[in-house]
């Protein structure tokens, strides 16, 4: 795989070269106001600066890292305002009960939906700047001049008049007893301005990776530490009956045999493999509830239903009389397309240790949100906030099931509250991690397109039928029994997930039609499939209408100029249009989401049912680019993360989900991987989001390019429902 990157600008194209390098040492701690953590050894700036006598400077981080470079991204932001010196920057993260004691300074630590940055670049950068502001207040103190007069380097500041200088280590003493400057008085740079944020600066993270010295949360080792593997109702819904403890009490190393809550028991043991093997033969004998029956042909039933029902339907948008206009059209042009559930088959599966006393609970677990992870544990503990702490280490995957919910760390909690004392890590199997996951919404989208008779696509009627993710996880976001979330990517208004086409006639419909299956945000939630539902229909409605893909797409992208430009920064560094090597063929694709606009041309060859991908090329445009190295490294991801779409799928059978480990659930292997270039199209106007956007376009792209080697549209996925594997 040799992939490149292009940053486009108002002009012209740059390539970025070798990035500039920085260090990074990776521990944990902590209003703007000078305060020192508990413990600490040394005063604070304030909450997101530390600066020590050898010139280090500490910064804070409320984010999870889970290798999407967010971490480094806002380390970057904090000491662009700063102006310290990147070679010294060190990373300090902070724990769930310190953000908590010191009234949430850090505010929001919840991971997800591509916010780490454009959540919280302000707050952080205001974090810094006011920093920079008493440390040079320090300095004009201690010189008795005006702070105007001074400016500062790379954490050296220097008095131009007097010819005097000193450093930050010198300064951050005195600047840790100066008031915190008002907020009204702090001005952060224009982007334009940058020096080290907008840079492609290495992952201070990497080089622990690299040498494999890398600490998750699955390494945790405590003194005196027993292992818990668990085994929850293999159908959704059902109850634990009852076990036979006795089966496996004797068996060396098994300590003891525990009911979890009434969906799951766990073995207790001095190792992970013992808890295990003990766990596979202990007899349980399990209440399916009624749902032992399901399986992945019923739950397609439901969503056919769902395609013509009245029932349970709303209309999100309805402009003009899509219907009518579809009935009267020269031509008309219809497809139904399906989406399976699918896992996030994260590399490190989910764990938690716990150690819980009588006035005290910790818990040592990879997650998304840890203030939410506090809460879990608090209340399994039975203790208040305070006396209780999360520690987060990188996350060894996330992409969403380590966010909303916290199931994993109530479980470690329950079974750590019947050891007092004893510290308990309890470890999913990689079958209990595929089996029992907040799975990505199953779903079906009927589309209608009427065409006149020059072509022009006069009405578009849409209706997806799926399940919905807030119906299981967040109910109170579904008003009037309306869930808007599964509409993603077809919005009418800007800001996070728009619809660019612009269409006189357009109705676009959702059905909930939800199942015994949970379902959560799965890296891009909706936007995926809903990207593939249109823009593969997209390419359908072109062919129907004669015209060449990309030049249908830009005559209904003329009022959205960002949607456009993306499409065309994508389709000129591809070539479109430009002859192929024999036997290949291009597919396009754009599509918005969270906050960022994404466009992709895959460039395919099929032979025999193979289906091999050579090239594609990547266009974003997130509005302020933090570190193009890493916007690339996203983008690079966002590919790995469609091939897993494109050809698995967790099938219900007998009430559960039976791909249950990865001989069974593919996902992309290197060998798959194509030729990547990554094309940065910045307007620097607004913050959008990198690590989920591009992830709806890849697929879509990928399947037109079939479209255009075969004549025949891919509906069905994974691609083995149409007889077709990557290879």
């Amino acid at each position: 795989m040799n992939n490149t990157t292009a940053v486009l600008s108002r002009r012209h194209f740059i390539i970025s070269a070798a990035a500039a390098g920085g260090g990074l040492s990776v521990g944990f701690h902590v209003p703007l106001g000078a305060q020192t953590l508990a413990g600490a050894a040394e005063p604070e700036v304030n909450a997101w600066v530390v600066v020590r006598p050898d010139e280090s400077c500490v910064i804070r981080i409320a984010r999870a890292e889970m290798g999407q470079g967010t971490h480094t991204g806002l380390a970057q932001l904090v000491a662009e305002e700063l102006e310290c010196d990147w070679s010294k920057v060190v990373l300090q993260p902070i724990t769930a009960g310190q953000n908590l004691a010191r009234k949430r300074v850090w505010r929001d630590m919840a991971t997800g939906g591509s916010r780490g940055i454009r959540g919280s670049h302000d707050y952080v950068r205001q974090g810094g700047a006011a920093a920079r502001m008493v440390l040079l207040q320090a300095a004009a103190n201690q010189w008795q001049v005006p702070v105007a007069e001074l400016r500062v380097d790379k954490g050296v500041v220097q008095h131009a008049a007097s010819g005097r200088s000193t450093t930050y280590g010198k300064l951050a003493d005195a600047a840790a007893k100066l008031p915190a400057p008002d907020a009204k008085s702090i001005t952060l740079k224009h982007p334009r301005d940058w020096k080290l944020a907008g840079k492609p600066l290495k992952r201070l993270d990497t080089a622990p990776k690299v040498m494999g010295k890398q600490k998750y949360a699955i390494d945790m080792e405590l003194p005196g530490m027993l292992i818990a593997a668990i085994k929850a109702s293999p159908v959704f819904g059902g109850k634990l009956v009852s076990f036979d403890a006795s089966k496996v009490l004797g068996l060396r190393g098994i300590k003891s045999v525990v009911k979890v809550d009434d969906e799951s028991v766990a073995v207790i043991a001095d190792s992970f493999w013992r808890a295990k093997q003990a766990l596979e033969k202990l007899p349980i004998v399990w209440d399916e509830a009624g749902n032992g029956q399901v399986s992945s042909a019923s739950i397609a039933a439901h969503l056919t239903e769902g395609l013509t029902s009245t029932q349970n339907v709303f209309a999100d948008r309805d402009v003009g009389d899509a219907p009518a206009a579809i009935a009267k059209a020269a031509r008309k042009v219809e497809a139904v397309y399906s989406t399976p559930f699918v896992a996030h088959a994260c590399m490190e599966p989910m764990n938690c240790t716990v150690r819980i006393t009588a006035d005290r609970a910790e818990a040592w677990v990879a997650t998304q949100n840890a203030e939410a992870a506090l809460a879990v544990l608090a209340n399994v503990a039975g203790l208040p906030l305070e006396k209780c702490e999360v520690y987060n280490p990188t996350l060894g995957g996330g992409f969403g099931r380590r966010g909303g919910s916290q199931d994993y760390v109530r479980q470690a909690a329950l079974i750590g509250k019947q050891f007092i004392g004893t510290p308990i890590k309890m470890i999913w199997t990689r079958e209990e991690d595929m089996m029992h996951d907040m799975f990505r919404p199953i779903g079906l989208c009927k589309l209608s397109a009427g065409l006149d008779d020059k072509g022009q696509l006069v009405g578009l009627q849409l209706r997806v039928s799926g399940q919905s993710i807030n119906a299981f996880a967040a109910p109170h976001n579904i008003q009037n029994g309306k869930d808007r979330r599964q509409l993603q990517g077809y919005y009418e208004e800007a800001g996070d997930a728009q619809l660019g086409y612009t269409v006189p006639n357009l109705r676009v419909e959702y059905a909930m039609r939800n199942t015994h299956v949970p379902v959560g945000p799965w890296r891009g939630v909706n936007t995926n499939q809903n990207g593939i539902y249109l823009e593969c229909f997209m390419e359908e409605v072109a062919r129907a209408a004669g015209k060449d893909p990309l030049e249908f797409r830009r005559g209904l992208l003329t009022q959205h100029p960002k949607h456009l430009a993306v499409l065309n920064a994508a389709a000129d560094k591809a070539g479109w249009g430009k002859p192929l090597p024999a036997g290949r063929h291009r597919g396009i694709a754009q599509f918005m989401g969270y906050g960022s606009y994404t466009a992709a041309v895959a460039e395919v060859s099929v032979k025999d049912g193979k289906v091999k991908v050579h090239r594609l090329v990547l266009s974003t445009n997130c509005g302020h680019a933090v570190n193009t190295q890493q916007i690339a490294a996203q983008v690079e991801g966002s590919v790995a993360y469609a091939f897993d779409s494109l050809q698995s799928q967790s099938t219900v059978k007998d009430g559960r989900i039976v791909d249950n480990n990865f001989h069974l659930y593919p996902i992309a292997r290197l060998a798959q991987m194509p030729h990547i270039e990554t094309v940065i199209a910045p307007t620097f106007d607004f913050w959008g989001g990198v690590g989920e956007p591009t992830i709806c376009v890849v697929a879509p792209a990928i399947m037109n390019a079939i479209y255009a080697a075969t004549g025949k549209p891919v509906r069905n996925l994974p691609l083995k429902n149409e007889g077709l594997e990557i290879v």
